[in-house]
């Protein structure tokens, strides 16, 4: 539980469980804690700020604890905060807590047992590949194990393929099976697989930053 008079950074919430872990925080926090409001927890660490500067490091940081979270055995689901969420103290995180409570039980259910994998096809040769023939390959080897998938984000010309999934905890060995056959098939192409991660691409929730000062 967090000290009620601290400034509290939030990281997501997950189903009410109690958590106290050692981790490197955002901005120099070294223990990760909870906060209750009936059924849901709010991650969160201290921090000296209700303005969180955003950096690369510290985005990077925020990724990097939901990620130890979403590994723990104790924990299902976690529906991740986008960075900068930030509160004077538990008793106005409860508050805002109070009035979302309907968005992260929809939430929840919509990611629930589910993790974000994430898949980078990048074509070296610059062209010589069959681009839509690799796509079709991922839609029949990882569509059917997923329980969504996002559009790809083709920012580059080498980009083959760039998209997220949603996947059950349970069929995860499945998946990084298959990954691993396209990545065998394709030996000509860069396969670069992330996660698991907090599923940030299938929930869209905010919560009232204007109540943070």
């Amino acid at each position: 539980m967090s000290d009620d008079n601290s400034n509290l950074y939030v990281y997501g919430i997950i189903e009410q469980t109690d958590i106290e872990m050692e981790v490197d925080g955002v901005y120099g926090a070294s223990t990760l804690g909870t906060v209750d409001y009936r059924s849901h927890s709010a991650l969160t660490s201290t921090v000296d700020t209700t303005d969180p500067e955003r950096t690369d490091e510290a985005v990077a940081t925020h990724d990097d604890v939901l990620r130890a979270v979403v590994e723990r055995d104790d924990v299902e689901t976690v529906v991740p905060m986008g960075f900068g969420m930030a509160f004077k103290n538990a008793r106005t995180l409860k508050g805002v807590m109070r009035g979302a409570q309907r968005a992260f039980r929809k939430a929840l259910n919509d990611v629930e047992g589910c993790v974000e994998l994430g898949i980078k096809l990048v074509d070296p040769a610059d062209g010589a590949t069959d681009a839509d023939e690799l796509r079709g390959a991922l839609e029949d080897e990882l569509d059917p194990l997923s329980a969504g998938q996002t559009e790809d984000d083709l920012f580059s010309d080498r980009l083959i393929a760039n998209r997220s999934y949603l996947v059950e905890q349970d069929q995860r060995d499945a998946f990084d099976e298959a990954v691993e056959r396209v990545e065998t098939e394709n030996e000509d192409v860069l396969v670069k697989y992330t996660g698991p991660w907090a599923p940030y691409n299938f929930v869209d929730i905010h919560i009232g930053a204007e109540a943070s000062n």
